[in-house]
């Protein structure tokens, strides 16, 4: 298919949709958990607490794992490394179905966090690859709908699923349709023995670029915001706004449904105008996390400005992420895998202060208002790079000049 008049491909490889089945089922892995502590605690003999470890655990090996294996692997075909990574994700998830023992469970799903960095980093490089510098964005947005999708469906099925065969059933299934994908990746992904040895020095020293720094802190800083207020989006729903227990997950499917769609055009447009995607999507999202703050009183404003939180705080993240693989050049393989880990930094630190805030006095509004801040504060970082005027976008051909963002 011939590409639009500015360049950009009219549509997406194959390739890049098949990753995005694979993030998929990374993110159905990571958020999953939070449906079935009360029945794998039980089932283990802890408590509801400890449990909530099997979540700990996971972000902590995302935000040291991802970098640390995109080195690991640095020298590994991008085609063996991804199949490696979904065997290994799937049989981190067969010993947890099959094991009793708490510690083996844990230390199943710090492997499988591993595993999920793994592949996180070096898909990221692949989709970016196949389709092209003029849509890098549209790529990185695609495999972040794979992860979003997650949030809308697999953790739902997940949790009824679990439901109905216990905590294990999602796991078997996770640890079959992961083989499954791995068996797809081997077919359609193709080899790149001949692409030349990177180097870890390379690597590193595309770090000096104080871009790639400005752009991750962007990452932490955004989706720390969001999240800090979706991990107690709960209680400000049901005990703030006066929405019932059970119209809540309809709320979380109205939010996952605003990401994919912020996914999705902050891909289009991040391609185009990266800059002036990302200031946008910064700016809304502090206005709509500073409304949810005093508005959510109201059961329609919280679901409205919910919904709108996950279309606004997504909408930059492909962008972001096209702009960190762009800065770190032609070494690109330990920046995307930092870039898998800003976010979950921005949500540990986040998520805490958020919890502090909710015993305050501000009570439900406090997450949001520590949101708020955060989002707020991700214009500083922005405004750093629009000073640098480096994240002007792709160039497209002499006939059609690009604008300034």
């Amino acid at each position: 298919m011939p590409p639009t008049p500015d360049g950009r491909p009219r549509k997406l490889p194959f390739v890049v949709l098949v990753l995005s089945a694979g993030t998929f089922l990374m993110g159905t892995t990571e958020f999953v958990i939070a449906g079935l502590l009360p029945e794998i605690a039980d089932d283990l003999n802890v408590s509801v607490s400890q449990a909530g470890l099997l979540i700990t655990t996971f972000a902590a090996g995302m935000i040291v794992g991802a970098p640390a294996m995109a080195v690991a692997t640095l020298h590994l075909p991008r085609r063996s490394t991804l199949i490696l990574a979904l065997v290994v994700f799937a049989l981190g998830h067969l010993v947890a179905a099959l094991s009793s023992s708490f510690a083996l469970v844990l230390a199943a799903r710090v492997v499988t966090a591993l595993a999920t960095g793994t592949f996180w980093c070096v898909a990221a490089i692949v989709a970016t690859n196949a389709a092209g510098p003029a849509a890098t964005s549209r790529a990185l947005g695609m495999l972040l709908g794979g992860l979003t999708v997650a949030t809308v469906a697999g953790v739902p099925l997940g949790a009824w699923l679990g439901q109905l065969s216990g905590w294990r059933g999602p796991f078997w299934v996770l640890a079959a349709l992961s083989a499954g994908a791995a068996a797809v990746i081997g077919r359609y992904i193709p080899a790149d023995e001949r692409r030349e040895a990177p180097s870890v020095r390379a690597e590193f020293a595309a770090l000096r670029d104080a871009r790639v720094w400005l752009t991750l802190s962007s990452m932490t800083l955004l989706m720390g915001g969001v999240l800090a207020t979706y991990a107690y989006i709960s209680p400000l729903l049901t005990e703030r706004a006066g929405i019932s227990a059970e119209a809540v997950p309809m709320v979380l499917t109205a939010y996952g449904l605003g990401a994919l769609l912020g996914t999705t055009v902050g891909g289009r447009l991040g391609d185009r105008r990266p800059l002036a995607t990302l200031l946008t999507a910064a700016a809304t999202t502090t206005l709509v996390l500073l409304l949810l703050t005093w508005l959510s009183t109201s059961p329609v404003a919280a679901i409205v400005l919910g919904t709108l939180m996950g279309m606004t705080g997504f909408a930059a993240n492909p962008a972001l992420g096209a702009l960190a693989l762009r800065f770190a050049g032609s070494a690109p393989t330990l920046a995307s895998g930092l870039s898998g880990a800003a976010p979950n930094v921005g949500i540990a630190i986040g998520s805490w202060t958020a919890g502090i805030a909710l015993t305050s006095p501000l009570e439900q509004a406090g997450p949001p208002l520590v949101g708020t801040v955060a989002a707020a504060l991700t214009l500083v970082p922005l405004t750093a790079l629009a000073l640098t005027r480096a994240t002007r976008p792709v160039a497209p051909p002499p006939t059609n000049p690009p604008r300034l963002p």
